[in-house]
């Protein structure tokens, strides 16, 4: 629900970073619109317009500010949270528009609107309800704000840059952006120069010069952000030679056919007090900068709404700003949460390294301890069960993993369409050894989805004993749970995390 102009002024005014991403402020007296979080001078009101979305200020013919940068902010957050079949729809949508913006091909509404099981015309109604424009309106946004983070974090060259965002030729890249914010790419570029010279070079950007054909660019996310509970998890799952894990950093490889045609590598880095992530990746992902940074934001869950998330959990341990890690590769999660059934985390960390070692590709990447790539869908599904079984995974586990690997094409199909969780894992349990919980920790953690509550955890069970010592039944769990909703699977993450703390 929009808020009133009072209101939202009274946003911009304190700078609420709670709003960030989800209210933005055109100002008429200079022709731009802005982050509430800008520390520009706070405009007069009578001079403000708010909006909902940057292709809403675009649309009024508001171009983005340089300073507070609405082209990173963090999106609207999770398409399953709104408690609403409308709007859950057009997010749905805009996340899908999203995935396409750097294809640089016109998207078919209808076929859109067939994979949510709406009409075309119905689509285009709730779509303009709820982000105020026309699905093509944002997405020439979408492509044009890609654009303009290419354009100044990194040394892509214009051309590059028009590619990577979606246009199909440098004439029609420099007339759009020409026509959307009054100047050529070239010139942004050089503003946006003299705007880092008159900043900080910080440690972090040092610590990421390595490597001269890396892509470098900046997301930002909402605060609070348990940095260290994040990195926790992930370097417990860390597969060696595919993942390796910092205080505040994390870097891996990425198989040739999931984000580009060929393999490359991601590192990100969480500086300390600054809200944004520090994101490089290999030059030859640079073609699909679109599709890097929106699963990265979708990896290191960057849209989420940390203070809706933790009212909701305050009865749980744990800080505040728990994010629920997600994954690059589907499938690699897929596979490693069946190595994972009835297993210690650092019992199926081992079986996935040797999957690895075994089938998985070699890499060149910046650092030495990330050589290699997990297992592509094709691989697998081509390979004796008994080759996988030889490695110490049980055989109905092994042939579990070849029955996902050779569904993947029908799997992929329902993540890319962002079907709804529960027609993801109504599939998943129609595979040989898939049951109820691998399948709830699949759309958990590869289609992100917030109320993943996999039934019959062990260690949920456990972190919920109560002082004598006695665990709550199946039942008692569920009903407890549902007070959790929309955000059960962080309260999975909560309790597990909870029992980590104790040992």
């Amino acid at each position: 629900m929009p808020l009133d102009p009072d209101a939202a002024y009274e946003v911009v005014a304190a700078r609420d970073a709670r709003f960030d991403g989800r209210l933005f402020v055109g100002v008429t007296s200079t022709g731009v619109y802005c982050r509430p979080i800008c520390r520009v001078r706070t405009p007069q009101k009578k001079n403000c317009r708010f909006f909902d979305t940057p292709a809403q200020a675009e649309a009024a013919a508001f171009r983005p500010c340089m300073k507070c940068r609405p082209e990173i902010a963090p999106g609207a957050g999770h398409p399953w949270s709104v408690m609403d079949a409308s709007r859950t729809l057009a997010r749905q949508a805009a996340d899908a528009l999203d995935d396409q913006a750097a294809t640089g091909e016109l998207p078919s509404l209808a076929r859109l609107a067939e994979q949510l099981g709406v009409s075309d015309r119905h689509l285009r109604r709730i779509f303009a309800a709820e982000h105020g424009v026309t699905p093509l309106q944002y997405l020439q946004t979408r492509r044009l704000l890609l654009a303009k983070q290419l354009l100044t974090d990194s040394a892509l060259p214009v051309a590059q840059v028009a590619l990577a965002s979606g246009f199909k030729s440098l004439r029609r890249f420099n007339a759009a952006f020409a026509d959307g914010y009054r100047m050529s790419p070239s010139r942004l570029r050089g503003t946006a120069a003299q705007e880092r010279r008159r900043g900080r070079a910080s440690q972090d950007d040092a610590a990421m010069t390595a490597g001269q054909d890396a892509v470098q660019i900046t997301l930002a996310y909402r605060s609070p952000y348990d940095v260290a509970a994040l990195m926790r998890f992930l370097e417990r799952r860390a597969i060696p030679g595919v993942e390796a894990v910092g205080v505040r950093s994390v870097r891996r490889s990425v198989p040739a056919g999931l984000l580009a045609a060929q393999a490359g590598w991601l590192e990100a880095i969480f500086p300390i007090d600054v809200p944004v992530v520090r994101l490089r990746y290999a030059g030859g992902l640079a073609p699909t900068s679109g599709r890097v940074v929106a699963a990265v934001r979708r990896w290191l869950d960057l849209d989420a709404a940390p203070q809706a998330i933790d009212a909701v959990l305050a009865d749980l341990p744990g800080e505040p700003g728990l994010r629920l890690p997600g994954g690059i590769d589907a499938f690699e999660l897929a596979v490693r949460a069946v190595l994972g059934q009835q297993v210690t985390v650092a019992a199926a960390r081992t079986l996935a390294r040797r999957l690895v070692e075994r089938f998985g590709m070699p890499i060149a990447t910046p650092w030495d301890d990330i050589h290699r790539t997990f297992p592509g869908a094709s691989t697998l599904a081509s390979t004796e069960i008994e080759r996988i079984a030889e490695l110490g995974i049980i055989r109905t586990r092994a042939a579990a993993i070849v029955g996902i690997a050779q569904g993947w094409p029908a799997i992929a199909a329902l993540l890319a369409q962002r079907a709804k969780p529960e027609a993801l894992i109504e599939h998943l349990r129609a595979l040989p050894g898939i049951g109820a919980w691998t399948a709830h920790y699949v759309a958990m953690r590869a289609l992100g989805w917030p109320d993943a509550f996999p039934p019959g955890d062990v260690a949920v069970r456990n972190a919920l004993r109560d002082s004598a010592g006695a665990a709550p039944t199946a039942r008692a769990i569920d009903a407890r749970s549902q007070a959790w909703q929309p955000w059960r699977a962080y309260a999975v993450l909560r309790l597990w995390n909870s029992l980590e703390s104790r040992s």
